[in-house]
């Protein structure tokens, strides 16, 4: 690939970040959609049983793909026998860990007192065997930011997966239906990949030498991504072994509204950051990955403090209304979570800033460090309950933000007060807002009719103040709307 001029580099990061938007914003209407109707069929409890099986996934899918997809994106000019190493490494690996996981499942299901796990898991666990087919695919997209296509086969993939989930649910098949939902994703997106990468087929090889060039980075990053796991996921574990499973759906439902909610700027974001700021620092260096680093975190908190205050706003009325009060357990949890989710998207940015430096290391022992805190601080306050360690938890995302902006300044010199004037503008205007809507709204009685007041007024008076402010980055928003209207 070769290195891109300036014009060139951000015609593409626009053209990216609209995609990414595309995605992030179809994926989440049909998550909705599928979500708000899965949330109807099924119980709390029936949540819970797939639910304690995210972490085992999601570690296995970490090892499988084992930071190979970032170290590809970090070549300057991968060729066939790159993809094609980490292609055969990949599938080695996850043939291998399905085994282990298959003959783990009982011991899985005596942990946490559900027999039913034993056939569940084995069926889940098939997700990451079949995603190593395509990682190798995986990284060619993004290292080439085929960002419309990318967005396309996501598309295709929840449209697919969630009808056969809501199928299932609805002949009755319970649990079932979440299992298998999850395997008709990530079939989808492999068919995709295969699709749209006609460039490069790959081929089982011994030649495994560009693996062992890789590794070094691709270990790092392997480390920090089973931490990253297990801090995400670690809460979901101790609640499936010290309360009822009906307690882990309410905490899951929770915690998937939130994250659908703040992937969909992180993901939006996510798809162009680390190969932008990794071709941003090639010939130019330091001054433009920093003005590339701060107009990006700009944009990232200009969307995401508002959708996540808002969402935190509008829960319960949102989770009453859509699927029904038998989950009412779970919107003290979901207002908590959106308001550190609002945070989240900013570690993308920090993330793939340390990525593209090739800072690895510093990206594996600030998770490391983020996972030891949590641990010690839930150790200290399980007896307090469910809800008490997720406010905790929740406070610790936050402000774990501060280590990982040492080292951004000390790579960029992104200074402290660079940041008041990047985040806290957006912070506070969000905050305002959703403060005075509360406030305004609280008489009426009627949910749907507070729901839809509550959205539409937070929306309007976010805008004025933006408009009002003359903020660059609504008006770089307006005049690309304006443009692709136009042409």
């Amino acid at each position: 690939m070769t290195t891109m001029d300036s014009k060139t580099l951000k015609q593409r990061t626009i053209q990216g970040v609209f995609w990414g938007a595309m995605n992030s914003g179809t994926t989440q209407i049909l998550n909705l959609a599928f979500g708000i109707v899965l949330g109807r069929l099924l119980s709390p409890s029936e949540y819970g049983v797939v639910g304690v099986l995210t972490i085992f996934t999601a570690i296995a899918s970490d090892l499988q793909s084992s930071g190979f997809t970032q170290s590809l994106v970090n070549l300057r000019n991968p060729e066939a026998k790159d993809y094609n190493a980490v292609f055969t490494f990949n599938v080695a690996v996850s043939a291998a860990m399905y085994a282990i996981l298959f003959f783990s499942s009982p011991l899985i299901a005596q942990f946490f007192h559900l027999p039913c796990l034993v056939s569940v898991s084995r069926v889940v666990f098939l997700t990451f065997l079949i995603a190593s087919l395509g990682i190798a695919h995986g990284g060619y997209m993004a290292k080439n930011m085929m960002n419309k296509e990318i967005a396309v086969i996501g598309f295709l993939a929840l449209l697919t997966s969630g009808t056969t989930g809501v199928t299932l649910a609805f002949l009755g098949y319970g649990y079932w239906a979440l299992a298998w939902q999850q395997v008709a994703y990530i079939t989808v997106i492999n068919i995709g990949r295969y699709y749209c990468v006609k460039q490069w087929r790959p081929s089982l090889t011994t030649a495994l030498k560009p693996i062992r060039s890789m590794a070094p980075f691709a270990v790092n990053i392997l480390i920090t991504k089973i931490i990253t796991t297990l801090s995400n996921n670690i809460l979901t574990v101790i609640f499936g072994r010290l309360f009822p499973i009906h307690h882990v759906g309410n905490y899951s439902q929770a915690y998937k509204w939130d994250t659908m909610a703040s992937s969909l700027v992180a993901n939006t974001v996510g798809q162009v950051a680390q190969p932008v700021l990794y071709e941003s620092t090639i010939d130019s260096g330091e001054e433009r990955q920093r003005r590339v680093f701060r107009k990006m975190l700009r944009f990232t908190t200009f969307l995401s403090m508002p959708l996540m205050f808002g969402f935190a706003l509008v829960s319960e009325e949102f989770i009453l209304l859509t699927i029904d009060e038998k989950w009412a357990g779970c919107v003290p949890l979901l207002q908590v979570l959106c308001l550190s989710g609002a945070f989240l998207p900013l570690y993308t940015i920090y993330q793939n800033l340390v990525i593209s430096r090739g800072k690895s290391h510093v990206f594996m022992w600030l998770s490391l460090s983020q996972i030891v805190m949590q641990l010690v601080v839930i150790l200290v306050t399980y007896r307090y309950g469910m809800f008490a360690m997720v406010c905790i938890y929740s406070a610790m995302t936050v402000l774990w933000l501060i280590p990982w902006h040492h080292f951004a300044r000390r790579m960029i010199c992104y200074r402290w007060r660079d940041v008041a004037a990047d985040v806290l503008p957006f912070t506070l205007a969000a905050g305002v807002v959703m403060t005075l809507t509360f406030f305004i709204t609280r008489p009426i009685q009627s949910l749907p009719l507070l729901l839809v007041t509550r959205i539409a007024l937070a929306a309007l008076l976010y805008f004025v103040i933006m408009f009002l402010g003359k903020v660059d980055i609504l008006q770089e928003c307006l005049d690309y709307v304006k443009r692709k209207g136009q042409g």
